[in-house]
């Protein structure tokens, strides 16, 4: 019986870019898809789903990004500190003032997989709330997004 063989990721060390997305007026559920899909590799022909082989990802203007609906009063975020009575919830819009980098990186964490890979692919992604970014010496290639 011949067995499929796949392509995968080499041993040798694959070459990592640095990209530049502006969340500035984009739908955040889009974003999440783009920046996940870049954070994995999935467009490069090296791609291996068991493999890191995706891209470093900064993300500027968090705080401009839009969502549809009534999703600012309803979508409630939850964390809990593991104590008895620890839950605290808060809705998006209460998240969005208090740290607006967090949606993007709970939107984004959610498309990962699970697991050490996951982790380690979550690490490549930066995101900010202004339009600066401690990143110029890495030369970040900007996406546009239509």
């Amino acid at each position: 019986m011949n067995k499929t063989i796949f392509p995968q990721a080499k041993k040798a060390p694959i070459i990592n870019k640095w990209l530049l997305i502006d969340a500035k007026e984009q739908n955040l559920g889009r974003l999440a898809t783009i920046i996940a899909n870049n954070l994995r590799g999935k467009k490069k022909s090296i791609y291996t789903p068991h493999a890191d082989t995706g891209d470093f990802i900064i993300v500027i203007n968090a705080d401009k990004i839009e969502v549809t609906g009534k999703k600012l009063s309803q979508k409630k975020y939850y964390n809990h500190s593991g104590r008895p009575g620890g839950m605290k919830i808060e809705t998006m819009e209460q998240l969005k003032n208090r740290i607006p980098t967090r949606i993007v990186e709970k939107a984004v964490k959610g498309m990962l997989p699970k697991g050490p890979l996951g982790r380690s692919l979550f690490k490549k992604l930066k995101v900010y709330s202004g339009s600066k970014h401690p990143h110029v010496a890495q030369s970040p290639e900007i996406i546009n997004l239509v």
